[in-house]
């Protein structure tokens, strides 16, 4: 079942960040809370503001990263992250709505202008099952 995505979950640029990030959420309106947690939506995807810079990038899109690469010869030399998503992520929630707007599910995705996809890897919250 799918969990809420809140403030602090983990993500990740896959294949081209090297190190883990955590979402901030900023409430677009009354903050709405899971489990004492802020609770995001999929409009919680603005650089640096809601994802952190996951640490260097490895992607030769990545104007930085080919500028020094080809200053090294050839050799591919990472760069300072600043992740650039392209849009919202994606999908949202279908029925749940936090002021108006799709939740974030933790299965949702995010592309990044450079190449890379920036995936939820843990939800900020856990489902905890009592036998």
């Amino acid at each position: 079942m799918p969990l809420q995505t809140c403030m602090g979950a983990t993500l990740q640029c896959i294949p081209f960040g090297v190190a883990p990030s955590s979402l901030i959420v900023i409430p677009k309106g009354p903050p709405v809370s899971v489990k004492g947690m802020l609770a995001a939506t999929i409009m919680d995807f603005v650089p640096i503001t809601n994802i952190p810079p996951f640490g260097m990038c490895t992607s030769i899109a990545n104007p930085a990263v080919a500028s020094a690469t080809a200053a090294a010869l050839g050799v591919l030399t990472p760069m300072p992250c600043l992740p650039v998503p392209v849009g919202p992520w994606k999908p949202g929630a279908i029925k749940t709505k936090i002021n108006k707007l799709p939740a974030l599910p933790d299965f949702a995705v995010c592309n990044c202008m450079w190449g890379g996809v920036i995936k939820i890897m843990n939800p900020g919250q856990f489902q905890v099952s009592v036998l």
